[in-house]
């Protein structure tokens, strides 16, 4: 049977008319590259609501599109019960940023995690009745899971598991934007997967040989390798190219870092918990334009840019990518060449969200990390942002807690003033004071010490330029001969 002929016309459209492009670049004007990135990043967001998963773990042959609709568990087993609320409410937020709708919350009371189904068997019936009244299809724990763990809660409550871990990296492969982030994120979410590799019922256990796992024939036969062995092996391959890729971008990364030590550029590093406002900081001192967002780990891929103090001395401020409690430690090794920005920094701006329910334990996971790093040994500033959403018993209490701390908004651009001056105070400075006449024909000596040192006093006479400033030592070696008194 002929197809009927398609009689339909449809309308040819123009590009642009002139006037409509002048309006649309006069749009374009007031945007910056975050813009950009934050309207990129909403129209790939994840929509939720499309997820086909099991009705039943055990079953699957059977499919039934569900509403990725979660339930949360926590085990209480130190600290307070406000302390254990805090950390499923942060829970709550991770699963919101990765997509989901949360409908319950359940904290159970132990010693430690129990070591088969993590919140004991009594309390994993109670949950499976729980997920059975609120139609949810996963379930997210508050903790990361041995691979046992998963598989026995996954048997009694019949939906998804998915622990503390795995909802961080996934948020992360969402927010990864670069070639680096995103071999990153995919390095350590199969460092996650390893040890998880399972199948359903012995369709991973099956194995071949001989012909079907090209062999020769006779003498080439044999049981061959299991699935599971084979995915095994690939994931191994797999991650080993992507280390070699990540170390050939660490090289660059040296490289970049090898020329601003060459040339003295003393760094300063935003670093914090996730969303207490460090990109909006890194946007209010250097007009960066970068991405800001509302979002936990909104940041990933770190941005450097530059920067001048009031007496004119360069220096570079670099945003890094947001910590939180139990940073999971594939994340910490995977993106230790980016991390590398903060354990070399001369200054560490280590930004607080003043408004949070907890700020010391985000103090205490921030330091967490900076261990981990080698970073303790870089002088840090505590900077308590977002003060305009904080009462004023929440600032007197931080005033307490660190004294020395300075309180900002990035937002309406309060304290901006008092960072950029210790900033400039807490700079290293060049360690070498000259004064020398320098004649109008070596301009270019004048010009490197205004870029590589620090200015005092500058007069023009007639037989040259008359500066006083520090250096470092190479540089006054090369003003040497043009010393005075």
């Amino acid at each position: 049977m002929t197809a009927e002929p398609d009689d339909r016309t449809f309308p040819t459209i123009d590009l642009f008319e002139p006037d409509q492009a002048d309006r649309l670049s006069q749009a374009d004007e007031g945007y910056t590259l975050g813009d950009y990135d934050l309207s990129e990043r909403a129209a790939l967001r994840r929509v939720a609501g499309l997820s086909t998963e099991l009705t039943d773990v055990t079953e699957v042959e059977y499919r039934q599109l569900r509403l990725e609709r979660v339930v949360l568990v926590g085990v209480w087993t130190s600290g307070t019960l406000a302390d254990a609320e805090n950390s499923l409410r942060e829970l709550a937020r991770l699963a919101e940023t990765a997509g989901s709708e949360v409908l319950e919350g359940l904290v159970q009371r132990r010693d430690k995690p129990d070591a088969a189904t993590y919140i004991g068997s009594g309390k994993a019936k109670q949950l499976r009745d729980t997920v059975l009244a609120t139609g949810a299809d996963t379930v997210i724990c508050d903790g990361e899971l041995a691979p046992g763990q998963l598989r026995q809660l996954e048997e009694v409550v019949k939906v998804k598991v998915v622990d503390r871990t795995a909802l961080i990296l996934d948020i992360f492969a969402q927010h990864a934007r670069s070639r680096e982030g995103k071999a990153q994120v995919e390095l350590a979410q199969l460092q996650y997967l390893v040890p998880r590799l399972r199948g359903w019922g012995e369709s991973l256990s099956r194995q071949v040989g001989g012909r079907a796992a090209g062999g020769v024939g006779i003498g080439g036969r044999g049981p061959g390798e299991t699935k599971l062995e084979i995915d095994r092996r690939r994931i191994t391959s797999r991650m080993a190219k992507l280390r070699r890729d990540l170390s050939g971008m660490k090289t660059a990364r040296d490289v970049k870092r090898a020329r601003r030590e060459s040339r003295a550029i003393p760094s300063v590093v935003l670093a914090g918990y996730t969303n207490a406002g460090k990109s909006s900081l890194l946007n209010r001192l250097t007009d960066a334009g970068v991405l800001v967002e509302n979002a936990l780990f909104a940041t990933l891929d770190p941005t450097v840019r530059r920067a001048e103090t009031d007496d004119g001395r360069i220096y570079t401020l670099a945003d890094t990518v947001g910590f939180v409690r139990h940073l999971p430690h594939q994340l910490v090794e995977a993106f230790r060449s980016t991390l590398e920005e903060v354990a070399e920094a001369d200054l560490i701006l280590h930004v607080v969200d003043a408004s949070d329910d907890d700020p010391e334990l985000q103090i205490r996971a921030v330091r967490e990390v900076l261990a981990d790093i080698d970073a303790l040994g870089v002088p840090e500033q505590i900077v308590f942002n977002k003060v305009d959403a904080a009462s004023t018993e929440t600032q007197l209490r931080l005033r307490s807690l660190v004294p020395d701390a300075l309180f900002v908004s990035a937002r309406s651009g309060a304290g901006m003033a008092e960072l950029r001056a210790l900033i400039e105070a807490r700079l290293p400075r060049p360690e070498q004071s000259v004064r020398a006449l320098i004649p109008y024909t070596r301009g270019d000596l004048v010009a490197r010490i205004h870029s590589d040192g620090e200015v005092l006093t500058e007069d023009h006479t007639g037989d040259g330029t008359l500066i006083s400033a520090r250096v470092r030592s190479d540089l006054a070696a090369a003003l040497a001969e043009f010393h005075t008194v």
